[in-house]
């Protein structure tokens, strides 16, 4: 889910609860967990009202000032009987892979947990330590330059990192990718690369 940059701070205090969607199939589930911004959300309830049932209590826990003005953010051309989708949320904290990446020491069963995940993903063609490394030899080197040289194509390339980011073991760079801290503990690499 996308937000705008006033939002965040409401979401993370707490004070921004709710988010009314215009989306043709729904794009959020009730249990669902969706990392914004640093955040990680979870949808407590998803469901679709219409549009004049919004009220201005709710508008102002989605961050309106009126239900005008939740309204006129879904855009033009909603007529009064038609659904939107209503998504409350709630901020559990910070956002997981955040946490995780800024790990710098592993005991063995970390090591092994996060063996066993590579291990997993691997089932179908060994490619995540040959990803890790190459990502660690070239931080910042844009994906289609890193995806041609493990022989997958841009979309299947991005796919696999993210996978990888997932586990809290690369980090997303405005071109390309590094190791997070843990990246670089999992593969036994000093910060002194940087």
């Amino acid at each position: 889910m996308l937000f705008s940059d006033d939002a965040i701070a409401g979401l993370a205090d707490g004070s921004i609860t709710l988010t009314f969607r215009r989306w043709k199939k729904p794009q959020a589930r009730t249990g669902g967990r969706y990392r914004v911004r640093g955040l990680l959300l979870e949808a407590t309830d998803v469901r679709t009202v219409h549009v004049d049932e919004i009220t201005d209590t709710e508008a102002r826990r989605a961050g309106a000032d009126s239900a005008a003005a939740a309204i006129a953010r879904l855009g033009p051309g909603l007529a009064p009987n038609e659904s939107v989708w209503r998504v409350e949320l709630r901020c559990i904290g910070e956002d997981d892979r955040i946490v995780r990446r800024v790990v710098t020491e592993l005991d063995a069963d970390q090591r092994a947990a996060i063996q066993a995940r590579l291990d997993r993903m691997d089932r179908s063609g060994a490619w995540t330590t040959r990803t890790l490394r190459l990502i660690a030899t070239y931080p910042g080197v844009v994906s289609t330059t890193l995806a041609r040289q493990l022989g997958f194509d841009r979309p299947a390339f991005k796919l696999n990192v993210r996978k990888l980011k997932d586990l809290g073991l690369t980090e997303s760079l405005e071109i390309g990718y590094r190791l997070s801290p843990l990246g670089k503990a999992f593969l036994g690499l000093d910060d002194e690369r940087d």
